[in-house]
């Protein structure tokens, strides 16, 4: 059976299969640009005066294939894309672009990119995917629940939380960018005094595998909503909880912190005040 159909059977409702699988196509007519660029001699332009914030033709072509489909598919849904910024849809749905999340990483040869797709419904996340094709692994989010496909495999998520944070294994993308206030180093700082081990530089790579259950903790900086949407629905998906540093919801960005249980996330939270 083909990969990209997997999905289908678990599926209940029409419109989530038809969705979900609309989302996945996208993913996989995404690859062919990203993979073209991948450990290619590439440009790299910056999209900031100060610091670097680099995008390649990799990241604008994946995004121009993506809108392409969207408009031709669902004219009337609204898209909110990295490299190209909103379109205003008359539908309750709006799709959620981030064409390469880790765009270092993927000029550096590294493979923690992925391509995040959200959709969200009213402004609630309802699904998402992040797809990273040369490692060949997808992650989806649904209502229903969240799975990994690689290869012919279909394998539903499930978290698997330590018994405390001790015991506990964290993540975060880069703790010299967007830890960028006192108050946030000093928070990343305690958090890290306070877990069994922390690794760095996994970008949306790490909070998928804390919805796999190989991750209990999982925090960021300062990101924007293409960042983190696609993630909501996987993380939720998978039984984890994920929200803004103070609480709130996560998908439109922020600083946020995911956690594999309630009792984690409320140790972790507790390190801030």
């Amino acid at each position: 059976m083909f990969v990209w159909e997997l999905l289908k059977i678990t599926m209940e409702k029409n419109l989530q299969k038809e969705l979900v699988t609309f989302a996945l196509e996208m993913a996989k007519a995404s690859e062919k640009q990203t993979l073209a660029y991948f450990r290619q001699p590439v440009a790299i332009d910056n999209k900031v005066d100060e610091g670097f914030d680099p995008v390649t033709e990799g990241d604008k072509g994946a995004e121009r294939i993506m809108r392409a489909m969207i408009e031709e598919k669902y004219p009337n849904h609204g898209v909110n894309g990295e490299e190209y910024g909103p379109k205003q849809g008359s539908s309750p749905y709006t799709w959620v672009l981030d064409p390469i999340d880790g765009t270092r990483s993927f000029i550096a040869g590294m493979t923690s990119w992925t391509t995040l797709i959200g959709l969200e419904y009213e402004d609630e996340p309802v699904v998402g995917v992040m797809h990273q094709p040369y490692v060949g692994e997808t992650f989806v989010g649904t209502p229903e629940g969240a799975y990994m496909l690689r290869g012919g495999e279909l394998r539903e998520l499930k978290v698997n939380p330590a018994p405390n944070l001790s015991q506990a294994f964290g993540t975060t993308t880069g703790p010299d960018t967007t830890f960028d206030t006192p108050q946030k180093r000093k928070f990343l700082n305690d958090l890290r005094s306070n877990l069994r081990n922390i690794r760095y530089d996994g970008d949306a790579y790490f909070f998928s595998l804390l919805a796999a259950g190989h991750v209990d903790i999982a925090i960021d900086a300062g990101l924007q909503a293409y960042d983190v949407c696609a993630l909501v629905p996987i993380i939720r998906g998978a039984g984890g909880i994920v929200t803004t540093w103070d609480g709130g919801p996560a998908h439109k960005g922020g600083d946020i912190l995911a956690a594999a249980s309630q009792e984690l996330y409320d140790q972790a939270r507790a390190l801030m005040e």
